[in-house]
């Protein structure tokens, strides 16, 4: 509940932060900005705002005059008070929206202009930095907000050192805006806090973070110059504009240095890691447009989750009118940040026409055919940052192949990339192809939840022998994936734990088939032993050590079942197993012995050795207590 003091007759209103806002600003204050300096970005953003929805709402209200060029933030230090001061002529605020903009910590006043005025995404309003505000204690131990709304002619003053709530009361201020005094700390040991009172400070921090704004930042600055008649020099104070307000996109690139892309990217996407790849370029024709895009060197927190949304900014002559136009990139390239500038977009523009608008569709398809150019570009001269790049992203473009019934496959399968058996290491599919047995027209695959445990898997094992090369599947999206190429460049891919994948010549193709025949009763039993659990049962040549191998017939194999089996639902799939025997391993010499003399210990063994397989595979066991107890009795009878 909030608490009222009146005072004296102009009724100042003593009131404390609403619901849980305390904590929440000293959590802002003392864990959330570690860099103190950010303070001044965030309020020139929030004057910026302020400006912004002037200039928007002088464009939908010819009733209000508003000429740009008279927009601007003031910047002025006073370093004997020990105050600093942020001055817009922007749009104000009312009393009712410095209670609830300031009042309620975590309330974003552009997000509550932006539907009030219906605008959405098409205003330049920045919005991003909301709580920002209050970073301003960090640096400050009293904070003085002085506003007037453009559509009243009261003004207010808001105050408050960010402990004990703030005051609320009626100012003199007769222009629109709002000015922000910060009485800054004194200095500790730990940190000198004098130095935001300096213009050297402050000039860095501008040029640092806000050198982009789109108004002029101006604050008197000291030059030198001769006296009249004297050879001596004095010092004087001029306004000066701190900022360039020229966009980095509308900049020659030939002149643009690769730290200042860099601190673009960092201050406008909040990634203070570097990107890997910077892709600034113009075109003119049917439709002109700047795009400035960066390929970002990981993914973000929740870049594979459902919270996170794609799309570049887009701006017509350098206004924002929407900060993720998901309409300019594909869901495969959805990790591309970056800004689009065009003239070519009507400022009004909503964003059911901006669906539609033809404009937007030529855009994206050429930012598309970029992406892939640079993307191919990086892969055959860039190959270290390229598998950073797939490391991180290569999973989106698997999903891009599998998704919508693999209608992008041709122009996303010359960028994927999978370990090799044979090289140790990632590479494409021509790659694959290049290296290929001249006798061999498959593309061979195998799945597993790592490298290693792949390495291992019997199926594996005589392909690596005889020196063919397998591709190691380990992401549960990948055989979805190369099931929706179906082939690549004419080769067939073939799973080697598929029944009927088989390197063996036609004298042991013919050796294996009258064992089979020989056994064909043993085999059956087995088959009722497993009561139903494998489609067939049937000895093998084509394992080497291992006693045993799962194989699967059919279009779902043993990895695409785990996959789909782990999804929140309540259907289950199984693929269709066949139990294979190492015909040349003890195993099938004991079995055939047991079903000859123990029929009881050959039923163990058939269930021991299928349990195996299972967990060779990866696969769960049904009744791990019943294949513990058959292991127990088994070594106890030795």
């Amino acid at each position: 509940m909030a608490i009222i003091i009146l005072v004296g007759d102009d009724k100042m209103k003593k009131r404390q932060f609403k619901t849980e806002s305390k904590k929440v600003l000293d959590i802002m204050i003392n864990s959330i900005y570690t860099n103190k300096e950010i303070f001044l970005r965030e309020l020139i953003s929030n004057a910026s705002d302020a400006l912004d929805k002037l200039h928007y709402l002088s464009l939908t209200d010819k009733s209000i005059k508003v000429n740009n060029d008279d927009l601007y933030i003031k910047i002025d230090v006073d370093d004997k008070a020990r105050t600093l001061t942020i001055t817009d002529n922007g749009i104000g605020m009312t009393e009712e929206e410095l209670e609830n903009n300031l009042g309620t910590i975590a309330e974003s006043g552009s997000l509550h202009f932006k539907e009030e005025n219906s605008c959405q995404n098409d205003a330049n309003i920045i919005g991003q930095f909301g709580v920002g505000f209050y970073s301003a204690f960090m640096v400050s131990d009293k904070v003085t907000v002085e506003s007037k709304s453009y559509k009243e002619d009261k003004s207010y003053i808001w105050e408050s050192n960010g402990i004990d709530g703030y005051t609320l009361s009626q100012s003199d201020k007769k222009d629109n805006g709002t000015k922000i005094t910060l009485h800054i700390k004194e200095d500790t040991e730990d940190y000198k806090y004098s130095d935001f009172l300096t213009e050297y400070k402050i000039r860095e921090i501008i040029k640092k973070y806000s050198d982009y704004i789109n108004y002029p930042i101006k604050m008197e600055v000291s030059n030198t110059r001769k006296k009249e008649d004297s050879d001596e020099y004095e010092t004087y104070k001029e306004l000066t504009t701190l900022n360039s307000m020229i966009p980095l996109w509308k900049k020659n690139k030939e002149e643009i240095k690769n730290e200042e892309y860099n601190n673009f990217y960092s201050d406008k996407f909040y990634d203070y890691n570097e990107p890997l790849k910077t892709i600034h370029f113009k075109v003119e024709g049917n439709v002109t447009y700047t795009a400035l895009l960066f390929i970002p060197s990981h993914a973000s927190y929740d870049y594979y989750s459902k919270e996170y949304t794609k799309g570049l900014q887009l701006y017509t002559n350098g206004v924002l009118i929407m900060d993720k136009c998901s309409d300019l990139l594909p869901d495969y390239y959805s990790f591309v940040r970056g800004v689009v500038d065009t003239e070519d977009i009507p400022l009004n523009i909503s964003r059911e026409t901006l669906q539609e608008d033809k404009n937007i569709k030529l855009i994206a398809k050429s930012i598309e055919s970029k992406i892939k150019k640079e993307l191919l570009s990086m892969l055959k001269e860039d190959r270290e940052n390229y598998e950073k790049f797939y490391k991180s992203f290569g999973m989106q473009l698997k999903f891009g192949v599998y998704n919508d019934y693999g209608i992008n496959k041709d122009k996303l399968k010359d960028l994927l990339m999978f370990y090799s058996s044979k090289e140790k290491k990632l590479i494409t599919l021509d790659e694959y192809i290049s290296n290929m047995k001249e006798e061999d027209k498959n593309i061979y695959y195998a799945c597993g939840e790592s490298i290693d445990k792949i390495d291992m898997l019997p199926q594996v094992e005589v392909f690596k022998e005889k020196k063919y090369n397998v591709l190691y599947l380990t992401e549960y999206v990948d055989e979805f994936a190369i099931m929706a190429l179906g082939e690549y460049e004419g080769r067939k891919f073939i799973n080697v734990s598929k029944e009927n994948t088989d390197l063996s010549t036609e004298e042991e193709k013919e050796q294996i088939k009258k064992e089979n025949e020989d056994n064909t009763d043993l085999l059956k039993d087995m088959k009722e032993v497993l009561d139903g659990k494998v489609e067939e049962v049937k000895f093998t040549n084509k394992l080497k050590k291992h006693p045993v191998c799962l194989t699967t017939n059919g279009e779902i194999s043993t990895s695409m079942e785990k996959v789909i089996n782990a999804m929140p639902t309540d259907e289950k799939i199984t693929a269709s197993e066949v139990l294979e025997i190492n015909i040349n391993h003890n195993i099938s010499k004991k079995l055939k012995d047991l079903y000859k003399n123990n029929k009881e210990e050959f039923n163990k063994y058939t269930k021991v050795i299928y349990y195996e397989a299972r967990l060779i595979e990866g696969l769960p066991i049904d009744n791990p207590t019943e294949f513990s107890d058959l292991i127990c009795d088994i070594i106890a009878e030795k």
